[in-house]
């Protein structure tokens, strides 16, 4: 929900707030970068600065912005190294996750995870790239809560986290459907109860969503907010 020069929603909330903001850089409005200053932000929504500060507190638990002391707020601007890190992690962590999914999964999981992966196509088919990306990086999540060891869901919840603003930035439409496609295989082939083929298979899945990152043609994050928000 973005607010329009000429029908201003009343009175919004700062969780309507933060869904427009989340949207504006998703839509890569703002792109990484962009400097999010509150006095622009309570001037566009028509709104006090402490309903921004309250929108910008969810959207920075949700690693899409980061603060810094007497800075302000900015769009996150994860960087090729920083991405490297993550993906050399996720490997590490996902390749154990899969074969312990393999030893615990039932017939109960299978079809609770059937039923994400309808919704992930599903995503993937519309125009929401928020909402694709988020059902993507549940996927793993679910893979860890039914092995139920909650140090390890935790840990992938932070990772696909900053996973998540990385591929918002970096990864196309076409590359996502690659990632749904071996979201299905890694199923296929743990329903067979073949651990050592899943793992691969993860690992592998892990790779492609690293090498299908595209680190060009980065803003400088010269934006003007208003005008962004209000386009």
């Amino acid at each position: 929900m973005k607010p329009t020069s000429t029908a201003k929603p009343p009175d919004l909330s700062a969780e309507q707030i933060a869904r427009s903001i989340s949207d504006a850089i998703v839509a890569r409005q703002l792109p990484p970068g962009t400097r999010l200053r509150e006095e622009a932000l309570a001037r566009a929504y028509g709104v006090s600065r402490t309903k921004i500060r309250a929108a910008l507190l969810m959207l920075s638990k949700d690693k899409l912005i980061r603060t810094m002391p007497e800075k302000g707020a900015f769009v996150s601007k994860p960087s090729a190294a920083e991405a490297r890190e993550i993906y050399a992690v996720r490997r590490i962590l996902e390749s154990a996750l899969a074969r312990e999914f393999v030893l615990c999964a039932k017939p109960v999981d299978y079809k609770r995870i059937d039923l994400h992966l309808k919704n992930e196509r599903q995503a993937i088919a519309g125009p929401d790239v928020h909402l694709r990306n988020q059902l993507l990086g549940r996927f793993h999540i679910l893979l860890a809560e039914v092995v139920g060891n909650t140090v390890l869901t935790e840990m992938l919840q932070e990772l696909s986290a900053r996973s998540a603003i990385i591929t918002v930035f970096y990864q196309s439409t076409i590359d996502a459907g690659c990632s749904h496609d071996e979201h299905v295989a890694f199923i296929k082939a743990a329903k067979t109860g073949d651990a050592a083929r899943a793992c691969e298979l993860m690992v592998r899945h892990i790779e492609h969503v690293e090498q299908s990152l595209k680190f060009t043609g980065e803003h400088d994050g010269g934006v003007d907010l208003v005008s962004a928000l209000l386009a």
